[in-house]
């Protein structure tokens, strides 16, 4: 990898050690020098440039949640030199509820959730960053419920007119990575996929996906079976059933000693027009930024299945979207 470290073995070896040195080690100020001064970082809550900010939200989540730790559970990757790489770093997060702070007042309660972060680096440093993490999973985990804490966040906000505005591609901001990942089958067998499931055939998780699949979905949910995946996935797309469903970016891997596996930035853009797991249908515009990453195994109709699936989407974000249309406060 030109111009990065010879410290790095490689470019997952990169994303954990400089994981585990700015939050385990309290590294923060390495931030002023792996992350670019002008980044742009998105999450379903909104979008930001640059790593001044990216430093004030981490001091501030280690206040409040002082013994926070990330597990690297996995590095998807895919890049170059030229084009930048870009790792999908899929996360399980924990700590202890200690300090006030973003989630309310100390609860001293643990948690335990999963992130995925997508970040494009060249040369060393971080230019180009998504990120979703499962704030309704940890938000239940700490004792309350999605939709009121999104209430809450806008009166803490200063009510409708002053709140931030979650991410929506009007607020999006082009960053310097234009990648798209790569063409390895996996990957493009998992775009199929997701494809296929947001045009409503659930059929396909049915009697494509292996029938042990082990998933864990947005919210902190567990599941076990393709009909539980399937059910999971209808929840969301029959809220927002005539939302346009896109694919942002999608990387293949074949790997020693790993599954064959796959990583994709997904959205959906469009109304609340459904009954679904966002209750019912409000005419609010909505955009959900989605992340997922797939694992496959020899279990299925062809001889392959997928055996693990990893789906996220921020429930706070969407609720609060619906709660600023509706007015509900």
């Amino acid at each position: 990898m030109k111009g990065f470290s010879n410290r790095w073995n490689d470019f997952p070896d990169y994303i954990l050690g400089i994981t585990r040195e700015i939050w385990e080690d309290r590294g923060v100020a390495t931030l002023h020098d792996y992350y670019s001064s002008d980044i742009p970082v998105r999450t379903p809550m909104g979008v930001a440039r640059g790593n001044q900010g990216v430093i004030a939200a981490t001091m501030a989540t280690l206040h409040e949640f002082p013994d926070r730790e990330l597990f690297g559970e996995d590095v998807i990757w895919s890049g170059d030199d030229a084009t930048g790489y870009l790792s999908s770093h899929r996360i399980i997060s924990t700590g202890t509820h200690r300090g006030d702070g973003w989630f309310g007042p100390a609860t001293g309660r643990r948690f335990q959730i999963r992130v995925i972060a997508d970040c494009a680096a060249r040369a060393d440093t971080i230019f180009d960053e998504w990120l979703v993490r499962d704030n309704g999973g940890l938000i239940r985990q700490l004792g309350g419920n999605p939709q009121d804490f999104a209430r809450s966040l806008i009166a803490r906000e200063g009510g409708p007119q002053k709140a931030s505005r979650p991410l929506t591609p009007e607020l999006d901001m082009q960053g310097d990575y234009l990648g798209r990942g790569n063409d390895n089958p996996w990957g493009q067998r998992y775009a199929e996929t997701l494809t296929r499931i947001m045009r409503g055939d659930l059929a396909h998780v049915i009697h494509g996906y292996d029938r042990a699949v082990l998933a864990e979905h947005a919210g902190g949910r567990s599941l076990l079976s393709a009909r539980a995946v399937a059910d999971s996935w209808l929840g969301l797309r029959s809220s927002f059933p005539s939302a346009t469903f896109a694919i942002h970016h999608v990387i293949g891997m074949d790997g020693p000693m790993m599954p064959p596996r796959a990583a994709i930035r997904w959205s959906l853009t469009g109304r609340h027009d459904g009954w679904g797991m966002f209750g019912a249908p409000t005419g609010a515009a909505v955009h959900v930024m989605g992340m997922a990453h797939a694992e496959y195994g020899p279990f299925g109709p062809d001889g392959i299945g997928l055996r693990r699936e990893f789906a996220l989407f921020d429930e706070i974000a969407i609720w609060k979207q619906i709660l600023l249309h509706t007015g509900d406060l």
